[in-house]
């Protein structure tokens, strides 16, 4: 495949060392195993001044062409994440959000209130995934059959959608 990606982890905690970083771990096993190198994990608290500029950096010279963040999803006073990211993206895809929600909601009713947004920024692509690993592998694992295909789109392949099968490959006639 060839993509790299970026994980960034946003939790106070982890930040300061009081947390070991269980989800950055799960997320990249996910990625590399569909081919994708991890070229950076970082800690960042969850401050909108800090994860602003991660995203930024790594987006704008196209030196990430997926960039997942973990943690700071929900709704209590410290999830800022959404928000800030919201800020930096220049197109939101709500479609990859909702599937994501969708697909949590069979699992635990509390997916409800998960404001994870997925956005482009430049040709990047922009995921936002809960802080627990259980939550960011069902929720990466819900996008991951799109995933390549996004991101092809993203940097700018012409193809046609419509002649992909199922499984986002060129279908053979």
């Amino acid at each position: 495949m060839g993509f790299k990606a970026v994980i960034i982890t946003v939790s106070d905690k982890g930040s300061r060392g009081e947390r070991e970083d269980g989800s950055g771990p799960e997320i990249a096993g996910l990625l590399q195993a569909m081919g994708m190198e991890i070229i950076a994990r970082r800690i960042i608290p969850d401050e909108k001044e800090m994860i602003r500029p991660a995203l930024i950096e790594w987006s704008e010279t196209d030196k990430a062409d997926l960039i997942v963040t973990t943690g700071g999803t929900g709704v209590s006073p410290r999830d800022v994440t959404p928000d800030a990211t919201r800020e930096v993206i220049e197109r939101e895809i709500p479609g990859m959000a909702e599937a994501m929600r969708r697909q949590s909601m069979l699992v635990t009713p509390h997916a409800m209130i998960s404001r994870a947004l997925v956005g482009i920024r430049g040709r990047t692509l922009i995921i936002n995934l809960p802080g627990s690993p259980k939550g960011a592998r069902e929720n990466l694992n819900v996008l991951l059959p799109a995933l390549a295909h996004a991101i092809e789109k993203i940097k700018g392949d012409q193809s046609e959608c419509a002649s992909r099968g199922a499984a986002g490959h060129a279908e053979v006639k």
